[in-house]
Parts: C-alpha cells; structure tokens; sequence
C-alpha cells in the first residue's frame, strides 16, 4: 500500500485527491451537489449527497489514475466545518444538515451568552457566539423540533457522518469539534462546563481524536462500492481550514496561511490556547497534535474583485484589469476601499456592513479604483494580523499565500508591504483535501509526525518581500482604513432594508 488519500466534504461538492508517498498528487476528483434553502437565512443539506458525492468521487479517482484500493495505506477526511447531522439510534439521518452558513440562530446565540456569560464562553471556548457554530443550530432542533432531537444517538460534523459511513464508527477531530462552540480550548476536548450549562448530554458528542490518530477503517460492508479494501485505516483529519493550513505546511508557530479566494482567511498557528479577549477572531485547535490557531475571516477578499470587474469591467480578464494599476502610487492617491460588500465577520461581526469607495476626486480613474479595491482587501486582512498581535500572538515571520487572489504579483506585493511581512507561495495547490492526505501519511506510519510530512513535501516556490518606503506610506492610509467603519456605522444601519 504506497498512496494515501484526501477527501474533502466541502459545501458544494466532495473532492477526492490521491498522493504517493513523496507526497506528489497522483490524481483528483469532485463531484458537485448544491445545499437547500427552505426559508430566507436558512441553509440545509441531505447528508445522502455527501455519501453518494464521496462514493463517486473515490471511484472515479481510481478509475483515472488506474491505482488500486489495494494502494491506499490510509483515509484523511477533511470538510466543512460547524454543520449539524443528527442520527438516531441506528445511524440513520433525522433531518437534513443544518450548515455552516445558516443564519437561523441569532437568539440561541443570545441564550448562549446568557447562560454561561459572553466572556466566560470565550475564555472556555476561544469564541463567542455566532449563528455559523454548531451549539446554537442544537439548541434550535431542541426548541423547534423536540421529537427529532429526542431520537438523537449521536451529533456529528459532516464530514464525521462520512466517517462513520467509511468506518461504522462515531468519531471527531478536534479541530472539526473546537468549532462546534462545545470544546474546552485548553483541555483539547469536550467542556464539562458548558455542556452542563446548554444541558446538552456528553453522550451525544463522539470521542475527539487529533488529526493524524486513526480513528477506524473501511468496513467490509461498503469496501466495495468504493474500491477500496476492507481494513484501510482512516484518520481522523481536520476542519476545512485546519487541514487547508497542514496542505501549505502552515503548521509551526510564527507561519501563517494566508488564503486569498472568495472570502479571505489568516490562520496563525500556536504553541499554546492565545484568544481574543472579544471574541473577534476563532480560536480553535489545529490537526497538528498539541497546536491550536487564530483564525480571521474576512466574507470579500478576492470576492471583492470580481464584483469590481464584473460591474465595471465586465469581459476584462484580470491580467488586462490589474496592469494599469502597478502605475498608480501606493495609497491610490487618496482613495480608499470598504471591502465589506457581503457584510463582515472579522474584525466587524456586522451582516448590515456595506462596501464604499471613500475619497473620490475627478482625478482619479478606473486604476486608481482597480489598485483601491486591491489595498482595501489587504487592509481589511491587516485587522486579522493586528488582532493577532493583541491577542499575544508572537511574531509572525512568514505568511503562505494561496487561493486566486495570490495569482497577481501586484495583490502579493501589496500584501507584503500592507503586513510588513514575506510573503511566499508554495508547491502545494489542492488545499484542505491535500492536507488530509498529509494527515493519513502520518497516520499511516509514511512520516513520522506532520511537521516531517509537510517538510518533505512542501517547499517554497517565491517570495516577496516588504518595500521599506511603501510599507511607511501604507501605514498612514491603514489608520485612516480603519476610522472608516465606526464612521460609516451609523449609516449602514440606516441603510438596511426595513422589515
């Protein structure tokens, strides 16, 4: 058995990714589905397309690279994270998935807060209350719909139903389970605390594993219909992000992982459980065993752009889009970006924030726009870093850089001299589903622990460094950034369509 395999159960399709073991990608395959919204602000899935997206995925792999199940040493899984599955007594699915992205918790959230107090929350959990974790959506099922909440057996993530499909097994990371809002941040497992306080039984929740532990293997009953072979172990992986920083070797503390798609994510690794006093950054543990991160999501990173480019440049490739901004000076003469054109989660948990173009003159022109929405990403990513360091985060030293978004040298180089710091791009593309892979590796015995794996597989392939001047001239129109949102407050609030 020599190649080991990675599967990510993301929000809109399965991906399974194949590895040898020098860590090369021998292959790779999704299958897509799309998520249910049965009400506004709601957001569902049938745990069925998962298995049957995840059963795909693995057949069709195997037939494209023509590798054997007998070949696969070992199973990572990785996925979204926060999702609801309940399952009764015979594994069965009660109701369909509550998701991540699912806005229906707001007064569970309240409840939360007040039953064990905001601040005690976050000095147990890492985290305040948001509608996206876990602990509300239970507390929902509880309230709205008793009779499916008191047939539950188990209460797992997604991508641990895929588990116990593989394995017959209930089990969980703990990074998958630091983000259901139920974890002893410290402890590295289920508070005793806070189940009592939310008077959810510990004998819902399965046993937490760290990421590369092998947590079951693929049962005799399903072995066939995946091409796999009854036996193969399957780790127990991590959340999407824990595993997508193990898949650029952000897994030692002082690197970060910087991922710059859609939305835009900072995740720092650490020694030890750093939160943010208000809970504006995560704080989970990571897949590497003993580590834990920080993690600052910003809702409109690259996402930003291409709003930009489709509104006011529809049918302009990025490359022709972004040239003509390398000529405009650091600052865009005076323009500034408000990147919050979905509302904000980090450093703003604010869903009425709104985008703006703040500063305008008839001097500046569609460049100066183009490198304005490209500085105010990069500061938008800076309100992470700063609440990092607040957070008693030691310094950072290097910053990997992925997603669309590090594709442009110009967005690179004014990421670097926005946070000061090197930013690197690295060999590695598949993200999460190959860090899962990594984490099987391990598991498997192919290295020794993780920071061997990503050693041996990982390596840098650029780097760009901060410019001296430009770095003094982005710290003077970064405060000004950051006046921008109290200001503005008020007025989005006012904005706000009237229900």
């Amino acid at each position: 058995m020599t190649h080991l395999l990675g599967i990510d159960v993301s929000t809109t399709a399965t991906k399974a990714l194949l590895i040898d073991p020098a860590g090369e990608v021998v292959g790779v395959a999704a299958t897509e589905y799309d998520f249910d919204t049965p009400q506004p602000l709601w957001s569902e899935q049938d745990p069925a397309v998962w298995w049957y997206a995840t059963a795909q995925s693995i057949r069709t792999l195997l037939k494209q690279t023509g590798i054997s199940g007998a070949d696969v040493a070992a199973v990572g899984l990785t996925g979204q994270m926060h999702g609801l599955v309940l399952v009764d007594q015979e594994g069965h699915v009660l109701r369909p998935a509550i998701l991540w992205n699912d806005q229906r918790t707001g007064r569970q959230c309240d409840e939360i807060r007040e039953r064990v107090g905001k601040q005690r929350l976050i000095e147990i959990t890492g985290n305040d209350a948001l509608t996206g974790f876990t602990a509300p959506k239970i507390l929902w099922v509880r309230e709205h719909e008793p009779e499916i909440y008191r047939q539950a057996h188990q209460i797992l993530l997604p991508k641990d139903y895929i588990r116990f499909r593989l394995t017959g097994r209930y089990a969980t990371d703990k990074a998958g389970a630091a983000g259901t809002l139920l974890m002893d941040l410290r402890r590295r497992d289920w508070s005793p605390e806070i189940l009592a306080a939310l008077e959810i039984d510990p004998d819902l929740l399965p046993p937490t594993h760290e990421g590369p532990q092998v947590t079951g293997t693929i049962q005799e009953s399903v072995a066939e219909q995946l091409g796999l072979q009854a036996g193969t172990p399957v780790v127990a992986g991590g959340g999407d992000q824990a595993a997508q920083a193990v898949g650029v070797g952000a897994v030692q503390e002082g690197i970060v992982a910087l991922t710059l798609g859609t939305s835009g994510v900072v995740f720092a690794t650490a020694n030890q459980p750093y939160y943010e006093p208000e809970g504006r950054l995560h704080a989970f543990c990571h897949s590497v065993p003993g580590r834990w991160h920080l993690m600052g999501v910003m809702l409109s990173a690259a996402g930003s752009l291409r709003w930009y480019r489709d509104t006011l440049a529809p049918g302009t490739d990025y490359d022709t889009l972004l040239a003509p901004a390398a000529d405009i000076p650091a600052g865009s003469e005076g323009l500034l970006f408000l990147p919050y054109l979905t509302g904000e989660r980090t450093p703003h948990p604010d869903p009425l924030a709104r985008g703006a173009f703040v500063g305008l003159t008839v001097r500046h022109s569609q460049p100066h726009m183009t490198r304005a929405v490209l500085e105010g990403v990069a500061f938008g990513l800076r309100d992470s870093f700063e609440l990092m360091k607040g957070a008693g985060l030691p310094p950072i030293q290097q910053v990997r850089v992925s997603g669309g978004g590090a594709r442009s040298a110009l967005w690179r180089q004014i990421l670097a001299d926005v946070l000061d710091t090197e930013l690197v791009t690295v060999n590695t593309t598949e993200g999460a589903a190959y860090g899962a892979a990594l984490l099987a590796g391990v598991g498997a015995g192919v290295w020794p622990d993780v920071d061997a794996a990503c050693g041996a597989a990982i390596q840098v392939t650029g780097s760009t460094t901060p410019n001296p001047q430009t770095v003094a001239q982005y710290g003077r129109y970064y405060q000004a950034y950051r006046d921008l949102y109290p200001a503005l407050k008020a007025t989005f609030t006012a904005l706000a369509p009237q229900s």
